[in-house]
């Protein structure tokens, strides 16, 4: 039973710590250690909630609730438990361990299918890109679209590609242009679709639930926040501080499904937030600091691991 209380707190304890996060501000001080503990944060959630509901099911066997769910199962298949003449308690532990599994595929899935929804999208994006768009010299790299609306946004992946409008061309000059691109390139070097994934994912199926939503919302303006630094460390930081300003002002269009937008019309807030940040930049996280995030990180997802495998 002990296995069972200490993945259910971590479980509690990682819906508890989402809340707290998503209103922290420090975490501006340091988006990319914030992005690595809302990882963790949400794996350790994912194992330790479908650990809890397969741990009811392997109570008093005196296993690690791995190889006791391993066990079960085993008995079952063999038939060695049959159904109709199982007690009340192996019926319960029965039900238990097929929430888990129900749950953790369903977890999977939404996963999986989230991926996949990106993957077709951008394969639309790249086929229309291939028909409609065009270089320009202004945005070596990049391929423009002759669209009036302000905007930008990559498409991520092996085949990736930097968009720009024709009225984003006509609004921003060539340093404004240059610190845009840095900041699409930064999306791009560092894979920010992957890491807003599971955000996606978990959102699509608990659009209702307010930490889903405060917690995609949060990591995706950490993200924006960290491809922000990247660009800053290449160009000057009221450079791509104007171009978000003006973009943000022209009312800029919206990305496409699975792209990446370095600023989108409903988030005039968040964006006032980052050029805030760019022109007035907080001190970064000291050494001690950003190794107490990395020991909580590691104790997210640790702990959870331990419980499910160590015989308690």
């Amino acid at each position: 039973m002990t296995a069972v209380f200490l993945l259910a707190a971590v479980a509690a304890g990682c819906v508890q710590a989402s809340v707290v996060l998503a209103d922290a501000r420090w975490t501006h001080r340091s988006p990319a250690a914030a992005i690595v503990l809302w990882q963790a944060i949400g794996l350790g959630w994912g194992l330790a909630t479908v650990g809890t509901l397969i741990g009811l099911a392997t109570v008093g066997q005196g296993s690690g609730v791995a190889d006791g769910a391993l066990n079960l199962l085993a008995r079952l298949t063999e038939g060695r438990l049959s159904l109709p003449s199982v007690g009340l308690l192996t019926a319960a532990r029965l039900t238990c361990l097929a929430a888990g599994l129900v749950l953790l595929s369903l977890l999977v899935y939404i996963l999986v299918a989230a991926f996949a929804a990106v993957l077709r999208a951008r394969q639309r994006q790249r086929m229309l890109l291939s028909l409609l768009a065009h270089g320009d010299p202004k945005v070596p790299g990049a391929l423009v679209v002759d669209y009036p609306a302000a905007a930008a946004y990559c498409l991520p992946g092996l085949r990736s590609a930097i968009v720009i409008s024709a009225g984003t061309l006509d609004l921003l000059d060539s340093a404004e242009l240059a610190a845009v691109l840095a900041h699409e390139r930064a999306h791009v070097r560092e894979r920010h679709d992957l890491v807003l994934l599971p955000f996606i994912a978990l959102l699509s199926v608990l659009s209702w639930c307010q930490a889903a939503r405060a917690a995609h919302r949060a990591v995706a303006l950490l993200v924006e926040m960290h491809a922000d630094d990247r660009a800053r460390s290449q160009r000057p930081a009221r450079e791509l501080a104007t171009a978000l300003l003006r973009v943000g002002a022209a009312g800029g269009g919206r990305a496409p499904s699975g792209a990446l937008a370095v600023s989108e019309p409903e988030t005039a807030g968040e964006v006032a937030q980052r050029v805030t940040r760019l022109l007035r930049p907080a001190p970064g996280l000291s050494v001690p600091v950003h190794i107490l995030i990395a020991a909580a990180a590691a104790l997210a997802v640790t702990v959870p691991v331990a419980v499910l495998v160590m015989p308690f």
